[in-house]
């Protein structure tokens, strides 16, 4: 399907699924030489990243932990700089490794609302992990360190990405038809 519709809005495809796997495996290939002496947390945020998470821990060789949180930030097709915690973290992070893992950062305002909660808990050292990153329309100083694909500011769809709760499933990333 080159062509999808979902909802009110139609979207191409734009990455396939071997080019993330490609990206995934960039990804897992980088932590794993970075971590191998160390036993990381990695904190999923829900509910896109699961999938990416998912991916890449299949390809990890490291000895690590998990935990997940939920925020909300978009409506519709747009973020909004109003961070929503949903679920929160239970675990003693003090002096513990932690890798965020993004489904997607674009903005930044998630990303820097969770590291001032584990900042706050006493972690050794903070890092992300995305499976997407926007650049173009990423408004922090703080560094994306672990990027599987750059794409350009439009919305996609796909491996994890929603819209509206629709398209996660797709094992493709769309992107919307203007």
């Amino acid at each position: 399907m080159d062509i999808i519709k979902l909802k009110d809005k139609n979207f191409k495809k734009y990455i396939s699924a071997e080019e993330i796997d490609l990206a995934i495996s960039k990804v897992a290939q980088q932590i794993n030489e970075e971590y191998k002496d160390d036993i990381p947390i990695f904190i999923i945020t829900l509910n896109g990243a699961i999938i990416f998470a998912a991916d890449l821990f299949k390809r990890l060789t490291i000895t690590c932990s998990l935990t997940c949180v939920k925020f909300s930030s978009y409506e519709g097709t747009q973020t909004t700089n109003d961070i929503q915690s949903l679920i929160g973290l239970k675990e003693d992070l003090r002096g513990k490794r932690v890798i965020i893992v993004e489904d997607i950062v674009d903005t930044g305002n998630t990303y820097e609302h969770l590291m001032e909660i584990l900042k706050d808990k006493g972690t050794k050292d903070i890092k992300i992990a995305t499976m997407t990153f926007k650049p173009d329309a990423y408004k922090k100083s703080f560094p994306v360190h672990y990027v599987g694909l750059t794409i350009p500011p439009k919305f996609v769809v796909g491996r994890g990405l929603d819209y509206d709760g629709l398209g996660r499933n797709l094992n493709d990333i769309y992107q919307v038809c203007e």
